[in-house]
């Protein structure tokens, strides 16, 4: 008979050679299940007898194994969740974006981080709840939240949300709450309320604020995951930090309502702000790959002119990208059914466009064949100067200064870095000060470390054609 729960399903013979194997291999590809809207089930064979599998595995670089019971009614939802359509689609949107211009095996998803967070917030939320009151129903909406947090993020969507000017998480909250989406129905059919509550994690407002916090906070399982994902598959190594002792720590001020670290994890802490840090300076704000997202940023604007004029921007009539191409807010359909392939293939296209400008841009994004980028890191009252004097050699170099020549800035800081000038109350990280006495205080108040970073990292570039590069440099030096 079938064993139970938590117990992997052997057929009742051992493969001694090749045969048997392939006799076996045969046997299973004949009992394959179809996908279904709740998702694939795994069967295997127990004396003879077909039976499923109560625990799905994902091999996982950075947690080693992502497991999912699926015995409970909550492990085949979120099973349910992951076979969506929505959430599939995070296979097809780089998680580092054009980060592989610069780092060549930045190639991972936002599938893999997805489930990367869930697992975390999992793990955090078992040790969690041997130590507080926390309800069956708040554990999975953290849980759900944790994994749908991303299924919002559009193909290479911040240079995009920058241009069409929306936030991905807004689409995320929609894809929860709607109806006409696989995730939304699961949701739905599982509980109403169970879907609000998602939607008020990711929106930061769901109460008790400390499990929300868990999701949407400065010290969420969200940068958890990519800081440790991101360094590891780009090969730079600023982003480890001591993850399994941030988890040891993790406690909850019920009193207050927020989430604090206990004493022994302060160090663990200012690692992991220290990482965040550095992963920004040296991987997120690389210069190779802003100039990478300049190039695509200056590439559809000018494929939204070269529209607008009635010129030679292919695109298939009717479609979610021609609404691109017209400025236009994108509904959530039309949002959910592009990714990075759909980006790729109409650069492709506009290789051959009649407008030299259109061609040439896309040509020099997939052959990457960059901008040069500086630093404007002179004195301010220079800064307009040099800028100007680079606009005049370009343009009598006969590029359009319009889509060749670009200032680059950082955006966010508040998100990219740790600090503590907020309203928000949730963006700030407490610890536990002392063991004689301890009490809780905001770590700058603590932490000599975390001070220093408040002030935080600022970059200014200016982007310009690689072959103007020696000019540029003359007068960069004031030669």
């Amino acid at each position: 008979m079938c064993p139970g729960p938590r117990t992997r399903c052997i057929y009742h013979r051992p493969v001694s050679n090749i045969l048997n194997f392939l006799q076996y291999n045969e046997s299973l590809q004949q009992n394959r299940v179809p996908i279904t809207a709740a998702g694939p089930r795994q069967r295997a064979f127990s004396g003879g007898r077909e039976c499923e599998l109560s625990e799905r595995n994902y091999r996982d670089a950075v947690h080693n194994i992502i497991r999912l019971d699926n015995s409970s009614a909550e492990g085949r939802l979120i099973e349910s969740l992951i076979d969506t359509v929505e959430f599939q689609r995070l296979r097809r949107v780089r998680q580092l974006g054009l980060a592989y211009f610069a780092y060549q095996s930045a190639e991972h998803s936002r599938f893999t981080h997805s489930l990367g967070a869930f697992h975390l917030a999992t793990r955090i939320l078992e040790r969690l709840n041997s130590r507080y009151s926390i309800t069956y129903e708040q554990q999975t909406a953290v849980r759900i939240a944790a994994l749908l947090h991303d299924i919002g993020h559009g193909a290479f969507s911040h240079v995009i949300e920058s241009i069409l000017g929306f936030h991905h998480e807004q689409f995320s909250i929609d894809a929860i709450l709607s109806d006409a989406t696989d995730v939304g129905r699961i949701l739905a059919g599982h509980s109403r309320e169970l879907a609000a509550n998602v939607a008020a994690i990711i929106r930061g407002n769901f109460r008790p604020l400390a499990l929300s916090q868990l999701v949407s906070s400065q010290l969420d399982v969200d940068r958890m995951d990519y800081l440790l994902r991101d360094s590891l598959m780009s090969g730079a190594k600023y982003g480890i930090y001591d993850l399994e002792w941030i988890i040891k720590s993790i406690e909850i001020d019920e009193e207050n309502d927020r989430l604090y670290v206990a004493a022994p994890g302060i160090y663990a802490v200012e690692d992991y702000l220290q990482a965040r840090y550095y992963m920004f300076r040296q991987v997120y704000f690389h210069r190779t790959l802003r100039a990478a997202e300049t190039v695509l940023r200056s590439l559809l604007k000018r494929a939204i002119d070269v529209y607008a004029a009635g010129g030679d921007a292919w695109h298939r009539p009717g479609s979610a990208f021609e609404r691109i191409l017209q400025k236009q807010q994108l509904t959530l359909s039309e949002h959910l059914s592009l990714d990075d392939s759909d980006v790729f293939f109409h650069i492709k296209q506009w290789q051959s466009s009649a407008d030299p400008v259109l061609s040439d841009l896309a040509a020099r994004f997939l052959d990457r064949r960059l901008f040069a980028a500086f630093d404007l890191d002179m004195p301010s009252g220079e800064v307009g100067p040099f800028v100007k004097e680079v606009e005049a050699l370009a343009a009598a170099r006969g590029f359009d200064t319009r889509y060749y020549v670009s200032e680059d800035e950082t955006g966010d800081a508040a998100y990219n870095f740790y600090t503590t000038d907020t309203a928000d109350a949730k963006n700030l990280i407490f610890v536990e000060d002392g063991f004689a006495r301890p009490a809780v205080r905001e770590i700058s108040e603590v932490s000599s470390a975390v001070r220093g970073l408040q002030q935080g990292l600022r970059i200014h570039r200016i982007c310009f054609p690689a072959e103007l590069k020696a000019d540029v440099t003359a007068i960069y030096h004031g030669a």
